[in-house]
């Protein structure tokens, strides 16, 4: 029987996550299994992954063939490289201490590179976090100044400027003098006193 390592789909519709399974080779892909040995959640950022690495390395040893995509998750998580150095054991090249060491060696230097490249996404996400704010910043002190603005027209228009009248002095009338109202109250009666005594008696 040829066995497969292989994805088998889960999950709703648009939101699809795998199973990391071992299956004979003419099963359907969602069909029945031998084992499963993890899972792959593309949905995240990075993926997820859960691996059984033990149960993953004893099928490769035993003649399991991966998919393209299980090999590329088989080959992050270090499996390919474990049963690479285990080989080299068989061969007699080195012996299985110093085949743990490279090993942990190779995973130390993968997990940095994650690292790096986790760093690096974060710095990104917060650079576009920031771009984002500083532009809802810009946008909120442009809606301000036009809200005052308006305010200040609404203002003008229920206030109008009064014009200033100027106004003119009133004449006030002068008053008289008590000396000049007895001459001319003389120079009034003058001419009627005069003609008084200028009239002579009639004879009889």
């Amino acid at each position: 029987m040829a066995t497969k390592l292989r994805l088998q789909r889960r999950g709703r519709k648009n939101y699809a996550f795998y199973q990391i399974i071992v299956a004979d080779s003419r099963a359907p892909r969602d069909g029945k299994y031998i084992e499963r040995i993890g899972s792959y959640n593309p949905n995240t950022n990075p993926a997820t992954i859960t691996l059984d690495f033990d149960r993953a390395l004893y099928w490769l040893q035993v003649g399991a063939q991966p998919t393209d995509t299980v090999r590329n998750i088989l080959s992050d998580e270090g499996v390919l490289m474990k049963k690479h150095l285990l080989g080299g054991v068989t061969k007699g090249a080195f012996d299985e201490a110093e085949a743990e060491k490279r090993f942990e060696a190779w995973k130390n230097t993968r997990l940095q590179a994650n690292q790096k490249l986790k760093n690096k996404d974060e710095e990104a996400q917060r650079a576009a976090e920031k771009a984002k704010l500083d532009a809802e910043k810009e946008v909120n002190k442009a809606k301000a100044e036009a809200l005052a603005k308006k305010k200040a027209e609404a203002e003008a228009a229920n206030h109008p400027v009064v014009e200033e009248t100027v106004e003119e002095p009133v004449e006030e009338p002068v008053e008289e003098s008590a000396e000049e109202v007895v001459e001319t109250v003389k120079t009034t009666e003058a001419p009627e006193a005069t003609e008084a005594t200028t009239e002579e008696p009639k004879a009889e």
